[in-house]
């Protein structure tokens, strides 16, 4: 297979600026050039002279541009860090200018629909899984790259801003995905593991956003850490099933990707998914959040999604369903709740 010069002397690429895109692009400067992408002029000049993203500090190592082919000529590792709703728009700007060399690591938490021209989720209403695209999935399905993994893990954006430690895992099938991402991530203070459950670990980090929406509405409801615990567990039940039913592991759920991720985003005030449980639990419609937030809480356009997907696969997932009716069909946070305090869990660990 092509392959060009090594990373440690290779610019690095990274595809968008948002705060997750800015604290990785900072990482990987402290060891190699990095290149960005935005789309917005005002942003690459602000980027290019105040060494600032949006008013976020950037190092003095990383150089902005607005042209896709300028960035796939130059960097042979490219990461992927934009919003799911905007995900296949950008890699297909980039498809013309990707190589089978180029090697890509994406670092976005949500699922892609992939339906006939024509048609939206309102208008299909069931979703089986070869409608739905991780997006890794969209890369491969969009471009010839073939050297394509996945970035997840418990990573707030605003901690590891801070350098304060931490983890992740990039999963992918080839090896050398893994080890080139180590190389280029790996520090004293942030760990990264490996997993070629690429799926998995995807599915993994989408899943746990609609349980952190969950875990925000109980703390906004100030209903305490014992029914945060119960949620916490069951959520990672329904994860495991609903895990198994899109192609991946139940090791992965259970790794860093899955339950660490589940954890971190459950318990933290700077979770975005998070934010919209605590909002709407207090009041605020889901217009309102939506209206407020500065970038794109992915758990929202999941619960949709999964909520179409349970309907074609015969499954419960109460959480997900409940959830559902609260976000788009005005059911009030308080009865969901008694609703899952009474669902009849038989037993408590169904899937070992």
């Amino acid at each position: 297979m092509d392959s060009k010069s090594s990373s440690k002397t290779k610019t690095v690429g990274v595809i968008g600026v948002g705060s997750f895109g800015t604290a990785i692009a900072n990482m990987l400067a402290s060891k190699n050039p990095v290149m960005v992408y935005a789309r917005k002029p005002e942003v690459v000049e602000e980027i290019n002279l105040q060494h600032t993203a949006q008013g976020k500090a950037l190092n003095e190592n990383i150089v902005a541009s607005l042209d896709p082919e300028e960035l796939c000529k130059t960097c042979d590792i490219l990461f992927f860090m934009v919003p799911s709703s905007g995900f296949q728009e950008v890699v297909r700007n980039f498809a013309p200018f990707l190589f089978p060399y180029h090697l890509i690591i994406h670092g976005t938490k949500g699922l892609c629909l992939n339906l006939k021209e024509g048609e939206t989720l309102d208008t299909v209403q069931k979703i089986g899984r070869n409608q739905l695209l991780t997006m890794s999935e969209v890369i491969l399905h969009e471009t010839v790259a073939v050297r394509v993994g996945c970035l997840a893990g418990p990573n707030l954006s605003k901690e590891l801003t801070l350098g304060q430690p931490a983890a992740t895992v990039i999963a992918s099938k080839y090896n050398e995905v893994i080890l080139e991402g180590q190389s280029l991530l790996r520090s004293e203070k942030f760990q990264v593991y490996g997993n070629s459950d690429i799926i998995g670990v995807e599915i993994s980090g989408v899943l746990k956003n609609i349980i952190a929406i969950a875990s925000g509405a109980l703390a906004g409801l100030g209903l305490g850490e014992n029914a945060k615990g119960l949620l916490i567990s069951r959520g990672m039940v329904e994860m495991i099933h609903l895990g198994n039913a899109l192609g991946g592991s139940i090791k992965s759920v259970m790794g860093l990707a899955g339950i660490g991720d589940l954890v971190a985003t459950c318990n933290s005030v700077h979770s975005r998914n998070f934010t919209v449980g605590y909002r709407l639990a207090k009041g605020d419609t889901l217009e309102q959040i939506m209206g407020d937030m500065e970038e794109v809480a992915e758990g929202i356009n999941t619960v949709r999604v999964m909520k179409a997907f349970l309907e074609t696969a015969e499954l419960r997932a109460p959480i997900t369903e409940n959830l559902y009716r609260v976000l788009f069909e005005d059911l009030e946070i308080e009865e969901a709740l008694q609703f899952l305090m009474k669902y009849p869990f038989n037993v408590d660990v169904d899937f070992v």
